[in-house]
């Protein structure tokens, strides 16, 4: 009798220890993925320098893939309300953590005169013409009028460079080149060559892998959707240069926005402050 009382206690325990085990985990994982809290408004707001982060702001498109596509289990930021991201706008995932802690990293990394307040830059003004870099996070949700259109191809022939970030899969895909063809519809996307100035300019990237958002602690999988291998493309004006740098079936977005974690992969974070660097490097000298 005394042996089956220590055996049903022990399995009690286990019990138990399994339990808090699954709870801190997913804990954790809630815990990462805090799109919504308040980052703290930097000390240089205001300040005048010579680049700081923008951040597109743009109109979602009015559907998304089909439920649980490709997914074993609802998407988990969504909480069990699907349209939480289409009426808050795809254009502030991440917003404002992701860029002020990568901006610190510019600031410490590189000589650019830089702040680590952004800028939200809408294309119904003429504001865009003011910052020589803009990051579209979440492309793959955007759905831009005519008249965008043509304001952003104005912008990258004047000079200035679109980062896009953070869609995965062919739904993403195609929801973003639909898009990006009324703004170049006769430009080809092409992918980036590993001898690419962008990759040079001050890392050398030739060794690039997927860079997973948060999302990998409750998937465990580095990828989104059907998007199972990191595209790193462009399109380019007529001497070259890349205007568009598109990052497809990566997040550098959550890797920047976690690099403070602890629980967010370290080699995550490094590859994606490197890539972010290069870009930003690449648009200012080129």
């Amino acid at each position: 009798m005394r042996a089956r009382n220590v055996i049903v206690a022990m399995m009690a325990v286990f019990t138990l220890m399994s339990a808090a085990y699954a709870y801190q985990q997913f804990s954790q994982c809630r815990f990462i993925e805090s799109r919504l809290e308040n980052a703290p408004i930097p000390d240089d707001v205001g300040a005048k320098t010579e680049y700081f982060f923008a951040r597109l702001k743009y109109p979602n498109i009015e559907h998304g893939p089909p439920a649980n596509w490709l997914y074993p289990q609802p998407d988990p930021w969504t909480y069990g309300r699907p349209d939480f991201w289409l009426r808050r706008g795809h254009w502030q995932v991440d917003y404002p953590k992701a860029e002020r802690t990568f901006m610190k990293g510019v600031q410490r990394l590189t000589r650019l005169h830089a702040r680590t307040m952004e800028e939200v830059v809408d294309l119904d003004s003429d504001n865009i013409m003011n910052f020589p870099w803009i990051y579209a996070v979440e492309a793959g949700h955007w759905d831009l009028p005519q008249h965008q259109a043509d304001k952003l191809r104005e912008y990258l022939l004047k000079g200035g460079f679109l980062m896009c970030d953070d869609f995965h899969g062919t739904f993403d895909w195609s929801i973003f080149t639909a898009s990006m063809k009324r703004v170049f519809p006769d430009r080809a996307i092409t992918d980036i060559p590993n001898p690419d100035a962008i990759f040079h300019t001050l890392y050398d990237l030739d060794d690039r892998y997927q860079v997973p958002g948060a999302v990998m602690c409750f998937t465990h999988l580095t990828h989104e959707y059907d998007g199972y291998e990191a595209k790193w493309r462009a399109i380019r004006d007529d001497n070259g240069r890349i205007m568009v740098a598109i990052c497809h079936n990566v997040d550098l977005g959550d890797a920047w926005e976690h690099a403070d974690h602890p629980d967010y992969p370290e080699r995550y974070s490094a590859l994606a402050y490197r890539i972010g660097l290069n870009y930003i490097i690449y648009a200012m000298t080129h």
